[in-house]
Parts: C-alpha cells; structure tokens; sequence
C-alpha cells in the first residue's frame, strides 16, 4: 500500500513540475493536465502488475506491457487537442510532446522504474527552460510576431511598408487588411531574434498615413 501511494506522489511531482512549466507560458495544457496524465498513465502500470500478480501468476502468459502501449498510442487524442493552425504556422507541438513524454514516466513509475522517471523528468523540464533560449539564439530562424500597423488611407502604402519590412529582415508568413475605425495591416512575420526593432518602428512611422504600430 505505502509503495502504491508513493508511486502516485511521485506522478503528481513528475507531472506537476512539468505542467507548471506549460502554465507559466500559458499553454492549452498546463499544470492540472499533466499531473492528471501522469497518474492516469501510472495507474495503468500498477493495474498491470495487480493483474499479474492476482490473476496470471503461475497459470497463463500475459504481457503485462500491454496495457501500457495503448497509453503511449491513445495520449495522442489529448496531444492532437493542444494543437492548432495558426495561419502560416502550427502551435502547440511542445505541449503535445510533453503529454506523451509525462504519459510515458508515469508508466515508468507505474512499473517502478523509478531512476529513468526521475531522469526523464529532468531532462524534459531542463529542455522546456534552458532550451528555449538556446533555440531563439542559434536554432530558429526567426520568432513570429504579430506586427500591426494602423492609420489612413494604409491601402495605398503596403508596398511601402513590406518594402521597410523586408529591408529590416522581416520574413512576412501571412496578410491580413481590416477595416474598423481606421484601417489596419495585421502581419504575421519572422522577426530575427537582435533585429533592431526601435528603428523598425521609426521608419513605419514615416509613412504617411501611419499613426499607430505594435508588436505581439
């Protein structure tokens, strides 16, 4: 009984350490989900082995990792739910891929390898926090912002203002033109990580017309 209570303990700091992670950067699934994974997963390990240890244990042959691989094959129904197209790009891969990753260290606690959960779930939190930086430094080509640019008669001046875009290493993915009280360019576009974005702004601002930029 004590074993099967730590088992579960240690799913809830497994998975907890990494959902809070999601959290903090507001991701679809966060702190509660992973933990509910976690546990989920962990239970179907002990499930196994109670099985297996009341049922089959001398009588018949059973694979007691069966249950388990319909875990790893059935958390992509929740993975695929974090995932949305945002126009030219996809987000919430990572998310999905620490649901699977907090799926399968419950299933190591579950079965009470305990040494590769703890180094799993080192290795996936040090991943989220070190390795972001890491990969907007010397990996990623660009970061998508949103850049929008709002003011009169704007129609006439998106040459104008793709030109500057370009020149500054912008890289454009998607377009959108909305008509409110003034009219508004919406850009979806790479940003280099050191692009001087003060002198973006300035020289947008020197279009005719222009009268409010900002960046998401």
């Amino acid at each position: 009984m004590l074993q099967d209570i730590l088992k579960i303990i240690f799913a809830i700091l497994a998975g907890g350490l990494i959902g809070i992670e999601r959290e903090n950067v507001h991701r679809p699934a966060g702190f509660r989900t992973h933990i509910l994974v976690c546990v989920g997963s962990t239970l179907v390990m002990m499930t196994s082995e109670y099985i297996f240890a009341i049922y089959y244990k001398g009588h018949a042959n059973i694979d007691i990792a069966r249950l388990g691989a319909q875990v790893i094959s059935g958390i992509g129904f929740l993975g695929a739910g974090t995932i949305i197209k945002d126009g030219a790009t996809v987000k919430g891969l990572t998310t999905a891929a620490t649901l699977w990753a907090v799926a399968c260290i419950g299933l190591a606690i579950g079965i009470g390898y305990y040494k590769g959960a703890f180094l799993a779930t080192a290795a996936v939190y040090l991943t989220l926090i070190f390795l972001k930086k890491f990969e907007v430094r010397f990996v990623s080509k660009g970061i998508l912002r949103t850049i929008s640019v709002e003011g009169q008669n704007l129609r006439s001046s998106i040459q104008k203002i793709d030109s500057i875009l370009t020149a500054h290493s912008v890289t454009i993915k998607d377009i959108k033109f909305v008509h409110e009280e003034n009219e508004k360019v919406i850009y979806k576009a790479l940003v280099l990580p050191d692009a001087p974005l003060n002198q973006l702004i300035t020289d947008l601002y020197l279009i005719e017309g222009v009268i409010r930029v900002t960046f998401e």
